[in-house]
């Protein structure tokens, strides 16, 4: 029953990547001419209408797709054609791949705004957080979830850290964290020529990286903690940066009053709330997001320090005494240096299916779940690791 579910649910989002036009792809992934064609880029559209099965473009960006929206479905497309047989899913997916790997890009990273009408990036922000988060996510799952026989997404991941490293990673002036800044569209003072400027933001979101950076080195396999003497330079410098990530990240926990995270920060976390009084500084919501007990499950197996558990029980804890409320359930906080906190009227989903399951296997033993034979959806959904039969390149 699930897997008609998931079928039927698969074939209502189908017609999103319509901009293809009723064709398919041949086997070796090169479009097969129809004269129905209207736009020939495979890039799907940011809506779609399950009922009616028709696409809608996003009117509120111009109509041009995210990388995150069109590169976080592949995990769940490739394994439903190997669940049914039917190659058309993968097909779709990996067309989306294809694309994005064709595009020039900045040492691996990507503007978060493509069009579906030309398959093309346009001049849009760089940045690891909203909109781009789940495309750095899903390359080196890519790699895993195909066990490993898909090679290209183990380079693109490497690229894409290459470039984060190079690019976007930080030191505060004031205590030294590491952290990631965005790039975003701006006129050149003197020429007023478009450029990219580097601006000291960093969301909430982006606490997904360190995971993402650990899972590369180690693949989630060998021992616990890792034999770093082993390790290239390459290696190193993604260990640390990892770990130095995931320090970060607990540390916009552990200064606040409540000991929870804002949403967003700069120059990592807040140098002076005095500079933003009388308003909260960026956007001082928590609102039960999963990113950072993500990176500490994720850390713990893979080094095995108990630091990682005990940062996760302080977390658990300041969730606990701020966001529960006395008739059952969770609720986001308006701001995190206010107490007593101020809660809104709503419990986001992924409270559920991602930052509890995440605290779960925090404290649970490896052998559940382990990361060598499961990855991760961008939810949190459980897939296992398999060998392609249906799609083979």
């Amino acid at each position: 029953m699930f897997l008609e579910k998931a079928v039927d649910l698969a074939d209502r989002l189908m017609p999103a990547f319509d901009t293809v036009g009723p064709g398919v792809l041949s086997p070796d992934r090169d479009l097969l001419l129809n004269p129905s064609f209207m736009q020939p880029s495979g890039l799907p559209l940011s809506f779609v209408n399950p009922s009616q099965r028709k696409g809608i473009a996003d009117a509120d960006n111009r109509g041009l797709t995210s990388v995150a929206e069109a590169a976080t479905l592949q995990l769940e497309l490739k394994y439903l054609s190997e669940l049914t047989g039917n190659p058309i899913y993968w097909q779709k997916a990996e067309r989306v791949m294809d694309i994005i790997r064709g595009q020039q890009k900045k040492d691996g990273l990507v503007p978060i705004f493509l069009s579906p009408d030309t398959g093309t990036f346009t001049f849009s922000d760089i940045r690891l957080g909203s909109r781009g988060d789940s495309y750095y996510e899903y390359l080196f799952k890519q790699y895993l979830q195909t066990n490993r026989t898909e090679p290209v997404y183990k380079d693109m991941h490497d690229e894409a850290m290459g470039g984060i490293k190079s690019h976007l990673l930080h030191r505060s002036a004031t205590k030294g964290l590491v952290y990631t800044s965005e790039l975003l569209p701006a006129r050149d003072p003197k020429t007023q020529s478009l450029i990219l400027q580097d601006t000291p933001k960093q969301d909430h979101l982006v606490c997904f990286l360190g995971a993402s950076f650990l899972l590369g080195v180690t693949e989630g396999r060998g021992p616990v903690p890792p034999n770093r003497d082993t390790f290239s330079d390459t290696q190193t410098d993604d260990y640390f940066s990892g770990t130095a990530l995931i320090r970060t990240c607990v540390d916009t926990y552990a200064q606040t009053k409540t000991g929870l995270a804002p949403e967003t920060g700069r120059e990592w976390f807040i140098n002076s709330r005095a500079r933003a009084a009388p308003n909260p500084p960026i956007d001082a919501r928590n609102i039960l997001r999963p990113e950072t007990v993500e990176s500490l499950f994720v850390a713990y197996r893979i080094t095995g320090d108990p630091i990682y558990r005990e940062w996760g029980w302080e977390i658990f804890q300041a969730f606990k005494k701020h966001c529960s409320l006395p008739g059952g359930g969770y609720a986001s906080i308006l701001d995190v240096d206010q107490v007593p906190v101020v809660h809104e009227d709503r419990m986001e989903t992924f409270w559920l299916s991602e930052t509890l399951k995440y605290l779960y296997l925090l404290f649970s033993e490896p052998s559940l779940v382990p990361l060598d034979q499961y990855v991760f959806n961008t939810e949190a959904h459980i897939l296992p690791v398999f060998t392609p039969t249906v799609v083979t390149k």
